[in-house]
């Protein structure tokens, strides 16, 4: 990771050096130095990193470069805010950071001094010990090769599967054929194998969808409970049961499945006791064909659980031919498939994975984004057969093949795939918890002519696009919501991570904590090299902050991600808020879902650096304070969910960093020091907007214009959510708020008039992607919707919900929007009908691609 570490302290250390700063004039020379020598550094810290694992003596010298950077980086942070404070050398203030009787200036001076010489001495000792000559000329290493560029969006379609036809067949057989008690299914096999692909394929399939009338997919994970496996499958059936013993869960879930038929899927058990098993059986409803499949890598433990010989299913290894097609469709998709060039060394590299088809998938997903030139995939080759020279086997195969395919990870990509270390095992992730915290610690690259939110996105996707992250939810137009990573996978980067100190299990020596409500508040004082402190809770769980933990969150002066979301403090909340002032190099707060949060406290106003603000979901809240407008880096405020909120406070069009803004509520003409939404005119930089209005008086004559000219906005969702009093009024306010034209994607929600806005047409949005229309009064649409004759959408997904008005003809929607792929499904005869309506009575709430209609 050192290599990781190396390349984000240049990206912040070049855009310091870019701007004119009294304080870091004095030190230029300094950095400048430590800057060409870590650019000279570069050229071949790749293969000192793949070397560190076999070299203990390079381990310890990697180790050591990794702190000197990282303390390179804390004076460079210190540097550029003692620039930004209006009184530079106060003896007070200074004395307090540095409790030193050096003049601060000499001292930093001095430090930097003896890290540039450190550094030029490991660079000596990596040429001593590795043989690599000394470079007097950087050279290029990272993205030469690396066509990442080239993918900044999901490119592989992850429901794809190969060779499972039969198994799934196998198993559905078993399914159908239950009756009498509950049928237990096991699937076996080690992993990698596709145990949980096929028992996803099988709970997933309509069949089964409609036989079963319940069905639960509970995530075993090695270190369970019984109470969290029972809240688990009350989640699946709708019910948060908060507070529940033991025997009041079960008798919940009880009389929820008592005369239904149920499907049960425990995914991936481990372990030899099995009397929490035995407990919940015994409370589960029997009879009408009910059933449950096990998946695991130990067959003892599937027979332990009531699993008959006849019923275990043992997935094989991909055949070479189905190898061969997986990995083709990830690694020569944008080729169609096919790479005639490459096929023999491809299929070199394939034979290498073992017919595994997690192995496969993240091989073909790391060559997806290589050069297709012989001599880069034959370097691939290489490395994959100098990890297997001691042992060829499928698990060491496995195994190699992931560490290649980290490895192989632009630097910054490696900073990021770390962070999946702190989340519990088969915990379910927010993509945009994982961006915004990639955005806080400078792991997204500053590229000039991208936005900040836009790269970390691209960041998101080129993990998934090699096959490193799982997708788990997704929106009706295909958008990543959550993720999740594979065990194998999660095994390999806590390995990583323990030796690199950027998350350890204990707690000690790390940069990087996951908060969770048994945190030791002793790990907080004793560790101030911590950079990240994130709220890491399951779905449907919340955090429960004692006393003594939250005096410890804002110990760690260099912190510069802090997400207490989901939690519940103990001490009243506002009391915490006035220590997160001395954590002057935040640039992530995320205060979400915190109980009882009512106000920010007027000491946070010191937050300078602040580049991510949110407290969504605090219903409790009801005023923004005025210093938000000053906060100038600002990219991301998100107040969505705040139903205490009335509005923002005037001057928010200040924030001209601003990319995404969630929740905005514009101020009504007598709030007077409320913003109002003329100002949203000049976030120029806007990308995403979600805007609340519910009365006339929201939108003047005068600001009808706000939205039109924000030539970045990509996102748009409008709600006229409680307007019923003022609706009518509110309606011409509406009509005349056009959106920019190049907008991709709209969602308009209880919009209530009976015609759609005249504005949505594809005329007035030639780029429009998709469109979502949820509740309201629409009856029909505006004559505009249909165009004309050579005038078409070019909507590719659609959704349109609980509009229990909309009378359309679903033949004149397909003919209006050609490229339409995805929409909310129609029940089956209804589309068999010629002109069928598009009515909420035959609405089925499920997507559907059209190719298959």
């Amino acid at each position: 990771m050192v290599d990781s570490v190396v390349q984000v302290f240049l990206e912040k250390l070049l855009k310091a050096l870019s701007e004119e700063s009294r304080i870091l004039s004095e030190f230029r020379d300094q950095f400048e130095k430590l800057q060409s020598e870590l650019v000279l550094m570069q050229s071949f810290l790749k293969d000192v990193v793949r070397q560190k694992s076999k070299k203990e003596i390079v381990r310890t010298i990697m180790d050591t470069l990794r702190e000197l950077v990282f303390e390179a980086e804390d004076i460079l942070a210190d540097c550029q805010l003692l620039s930004r404070d209006k009184v530079l050398f106060s003896t007070g203030w200074l004395m307090c950071i540095y409790p030193t009787k050096l003049p601060w200036q000499y001292q930093t001076g001095k430090r930097l001094k003896e890290i540039h010489e450190k550094i030029i001495t490991i660079k000596q000792d990596i040429a001593t010990y590795l043989g690599v000559p000394i470079l007097n000329q950087p050279e290029p290493v990272y993205g030469c090769n690396d066509l990442s560029q080239n993918w900044s969006s999901p490119v592989y379609d992850h429901t794809q599967v190969v060779g499972l036809e039969d198994d799934k067949r196998k198993i559905k057989d078993w399914l159908f054929g239950a009756d009498d008690g509950i049928l237990g299914i096991g699937v076996v096999g080690m992993g990698g194998l596709g145990k949980t692909t096929v028992a996803q394929e099988v709970f997933n399939d309509r069949e089964i969808e409609g036989r079963f009338e319940r069905r639960m997919w509970v995530s075993v994970s090695q270190t369970f409970t019984e109470e969290e496996i029972m809240r688990s499958m009350l989640r699946n059936l709708g019910d948060a049961s908060v507070g529940d013993d033991r025997t009041e869960l079960l008798r919940k879930i009880h009389q929820y499945l008592l005369g239904k038929r149920y499907l049960i899927v425990m995914d991936d058990v481990w372990g030899h006791d099995f009397a929490w098993w035995n407990r919940i059986s015994e409370g589960l409803p029997k009879g009408n064909g009910s059933s449950v499949i096990i998946t695991s890598r130990n067959e003892e433990v599937v027979r332990k659980m009531g699993v008959r010989e006849e019923r275990i299913h043992r997935p094989k290894f991909l055949s070479k031919a189905n190898s061969w097609l997986l990995f083709r469709m990830i690694a020569f998709v944008a080729r169609g498939g096919e790479c005639p060039q490459l096929e023999d060394i491809g299929k070199e590299i394939v034979d290498k994975c073992k017919g595994l088809p997690l192995a496969i998938k993240v091989v073909g997903g790391m060559m997806l984004y290589k050069s297709p030139r012989y001599h880069e995939w034959k370097r691939i080759l290489d490395h994959f057969r100098d990890e297997l020279k001691e042992n060829d086997d499928s698990e060491r195969g496995l195994m190699a093949s992931l560490q290649l395919s980290y490895d192989e990870l632009p630097p910054n990509l490696k900073s990021c795939f770390l962070c999946f270390s702190l989340f519990p095992e088969d915990c379910v992730i927010s993509k945009e918890q994982l961006v915004y915290w990639w955005i806080g610690e400078g792991f997204v690259p500053l590229r000039s002519n991208r936005s900040t939110t836009e790269a970390g996105e691209d960041c998101f996707s080129g993990l998934t696009n090699r096959c490193l992250i799982e997708v788990v939810d997704k929106t009706y137009n295909g958008t990543i919501s959550t993720c999740a990573i594979h065990d194998m996978v999660r095994d390999l980067v806590l390995k990583i991570s323990d030796d690199d100190a950027f998350f350890r299990k204990d707690g000690i020596g790390c940069r990087h904590l996951g908060i969770k409500s048994d945190l030791d508040p002793k790990l907080l004082i004793a560790n101030q090299k911590l950079r990240a402190l994130l709220s890491t809770t399951k779905t449907g769980e919340v955090n429960k902050i004692a006393s003594r933990t939250a005096k410890a969150l804002c110990q760690s002066r260099y912190l510069r991600v802090l997400d207490v979301s989901k939690s519940i403090f103990e001490t009243p909340l506002s009391g915490i808020l006035n220590h997160i002032c001395s954590l002057q190099h935040l640039t992530y707060l995320n205060l979400s879902n915190t109980h009882p949060l009512v106000q920010l406290p007027s000491s946070l106003d010191k937050l300078s650096n602040l580049q991510i603000l949110d407290v969504s979901y605090c219903q409790n809240l009801k005023t923004l304070p005025s210093y938000i407008v000053t906060f100038k880096k600002l990219k991301v405020l998100d107040v969505s969910h705040c139903g205490s909120l009335e509005c923002l406070p005037k001057g928010l069009g200040r924030l001209s960093n601003l990319e995404v803004l969630l929740g905005f509520r514009p101020a009504r003409s007598d709030q007077l020091k409320g913003c109002r939404i003329g100002e949203l005119i000049n976030l120029t930089k806007l990308r995403s907007l979600v805007l609340q209005i519910t009365r006339a008086d929201e939108i003047g004559d005068n600001e009808v214009n706000a939205l039109v000219n924000l030539q970045e906005l990509q996102y748009l969702s409008m709600s006229c959510f409680d307007s019923n009093s003022d609706g009518n009024d509110l309606i011409p306010k509406v009509d005349k708020l056009f959106p920019p034209q190049q907008l991709h994607e709209l969602c308009l929600h209880y919009y209530p008039g009976k015609i759609s806005p005249k504005w949505l047409n594809p005329i007035s949005l030639p780029m429009l992607s998709s469109l979502s229309i949820s509740s309201g009064d629409i009856a029909e649409f505006h004559e505009s919707f249909w165009g004309d004759d050579n005038i078409f959408w070019k909507i590719e997904a659609l959704m349109l919900e609980s509009l229990s008005d909309l009378g359309v003809e679903w033949s004149r929607l397909q003919q209006v929007m050609p490229p339409l792929r995805v929409v909310n499904e129609f029940l089956a005869k209804e589309k068999t009908q010629a002109s069928s309506s598009f009515n909420q009575e035959v609405f089925i709430d499920v997507l559907m691609d059209l190719s298959t209609v």
